[in-house]
């Protein structure tokens, strides 16, 4: 069986249930999934290997807890003070979402809680998204001084149009699950009790599909995805990178530490 298997993962659990695989992000150092080099290093290699996911027929991927991703991790981010550093995270960035879109399988997304950066990009590139009723999916790169720079360029203005996008990019505000629905950002909200069980009977549902016009499908559709990526992802992740390095994400950083508003000044 070629695949992930959950034995080789620290901050993924991996389970099988029937034809489904079941992805649940669980950090054992934070309770709101927040991206840190393990997590960010796992989910590359996670996509890589469910393209070669050969007994699975769909699958879900969730959060344990509190959130499915909130973004991030900040001390994470003050590690990344060097452009070597933030050339190897550009990298891994690209290969996992390439690789996200590249999955023959549908992926299901079931947002138990907020979807923050890249956790919100990860959401809106599966193939269906069920979101709990008490979630919030958002992308705040601009808050903390930097472009966003993980496809979040790409796949907003794809699911809402550039101006609904626009609104929320640069602002970085939250959109409740209410509002996702009705601007068509996601496919479903549910009651919070209610969204593992829905969310899976969706992906059985699947499952059950017949599997190569399911697949050769999503490849068609993804297609337009990847045409987009094309245009904004490298653009966008260069632009991240100059954006790491700026005096505004300093400030941004230093804001949150000391609990006061930021000050930009655009340099």
């Amino acid at each position: 069986m070629s695949g992930p298997s959950d034995e080789s993962y620290q901050a993924l659990r991996i389970e099988r249930r029937l034809d489904v695989l079941e992805v649940t992000i669980d950090h054992p150092e934070s309770r709101l999934n927040t991206v840190d080099a393990l997590l960010h290093g796992e989910l590359t290699r996670l996509f890589r290997e469910l393209k070669r996911e050969d007994e699975a027929r769909a699958v879900l991927l969730t959060g344990e807890g509190r959130a499915f991703s909130a973004g991030g991790d900040f001390a994470f981010f003050a590690e990344l003070t060097d452009l070597q550093a933030l050339e190897h995270l550009r990298r891994d960035a690209k290969q996992m979402i390439w690789d996200l879109l590249e999955v023959e399988l549908p992926i299901v997304a079931a947002l138990n809680g907020p979807a923050v950066g890249l956790g919100a990009s990860l959401a809106l590139l599966c193939d269906t998204i069920y979101m709990a009723e008490s979630a919030t999916i958002a992308d705040p790169h601009v808050r903390v001084g930097i472009v966003a720079g993980d496809g979040g360029t790409a796949i907003w203005p794809l699911a809402v149009g550039p101006a609904r996008a626009k609104e929320y990019l640069l602002t970085g505000d939250p959109v409740s699950a209410t509002e996702a629905e009705r601007i068509g950002l996601v496919n479903r909200v549910v009651a919070d009790d209610r969204l593992l069980a829905e969310a899976r009977a969706f992906a059985q549902r699947l499952a059950q599909g017949a599997p190569l016009a399911i697949r050769y499908t999503k490849q068609a559709v993804n297609k337009g995805v990847k045409a987009a990526l094309n245009v904004a992802f490298d653009a966008s992740t260069a632009l991240e990178i100059v954006t790491f390095q700026s005096e505004d994400h300093r400030e941004a950083m230093a804001a949150l530490a000391e609990k006061r508003p930021p000050t930009f000044r655009g340099r």
